[in-house]
């Protein structure tokens, strides 16, 4: 059974205000899972964190006081952190399971840390760094990047630098850099989870859990040829050949030079036949 995308979460992605609502989108891209999440509980979950924190910090209190008691409330008292031995784990990629098994991966444990130090009034944005998602905290005369997923731990240019080679595979001049530091749009939080999602699904096999999100991809960003091949490859695994057969033929269409275009070819030309044979 497909899972439409829900009208809350459009309206999110929608609106001018980019800053609001983070928690909530996390949370709503939970429904390609459980469909029948109680969001609001788990808001007032985070709400309930958020508290604690403000709780913690006087008036006065600096950007560097806010940041200390934050990493302290989230990776010190509550223990929220990676899980290395299961990184793959879906439950990882969903906020709500995050909230309740207190690990996570990059983009679940930004989300929580943005939503939390947005709260007590720190200028946070996240930053879809290549391999690693981060946050960015503005301060007066520059910006900080933090790494949600290793307990909050401050960046130093040459970690920035460091990172970006070993996902890029070589070393790249530093302007290649700052624009790797723009603060992500909801929008591209939420598909950078679903992709997580994808991966971690078609990795396992799991067709029918990655057709919802594969779906909710190609709906949220219809230029992305690669969420339609990949469709199509769901649709073929499930045995759904005219499905497969159309998007192969989509994908071929915009996508006529990318390097597996023989090969989605010569799929396109096995789902013709097989959708023939069921006339």
């Amino acid at each position: 059974m497909q899972v439409p995308i829900p009208e809350r979460l459009l309206a999110l992605l929608d609106t001018e205000d980019a800053r609001t609502g983070l928690a909530e989108t996390a949370l709503l891209v939970a429904h390609t899972a459980y469909r029948d999440l109680d969001v609001r509980a788990f808001l007032d979950g985070v709400n309930v964190l958020a508290e604690q924190l403000r709780s913690r910090l006087v008036p006065e209190a600096t950007v560097q006081d806010k940041l200390s008691e934050l990493n302290q409330l989230l990776y010190g008292d509550l223990r929220f952190g990676p899980d290395p031995d299961n990184y793959y784990d879906p439950r990882n990629s969903f906020l709500n399971d995050v909230l309740t098994r207190r690990r996570g991966i990059p983009i679940t444990l930004s989300v929580l840390y943005i939503e939390l130090g947005r709260s007590v009034g720190l200028d946070l944005d996240g930053v879809a760094f290549p391999g690693h998602f981060l946050v960015r905290c503005e301060v007066d005369g520059g910006m900080v990047i933090i790494d949600a997923y290793h307990h909050g731990k401050s960046l130093s240019l040459d970690d920035l630098r460091e990172r970006l080679q070993q996902s890029q595979g070589a070393e790249l001049p530093d302007e290649h850099l700052l624009p790797l530091l723009e603060p992500a749009r909801p929008r591209d939080i939420v598909l950078r989870m679903l992709r997580n999602l994808k991966g971690i699904y078609l990795e396992a096999r799991r067709h029918g859990e990655a057709l919802t999100v594969v779906d909710w991809l190609v709906a949220l960003d219809p230029e992305s040829a690669p969420d339609l091949r990949d469709r199509g490859l769901v649709y073929e695994a499930l045995e759904c050949s005219r499905a497969a057969l159309a998007d192969y033929e989509a994908y071929m269409r915009r996508a006529p030079d990318a390097d597996d275009i023989d090969k989605i070819r010569g799929r396109a030309h096995e789902m013709r036949a097989a959708a023939a044979r069921l006339n």
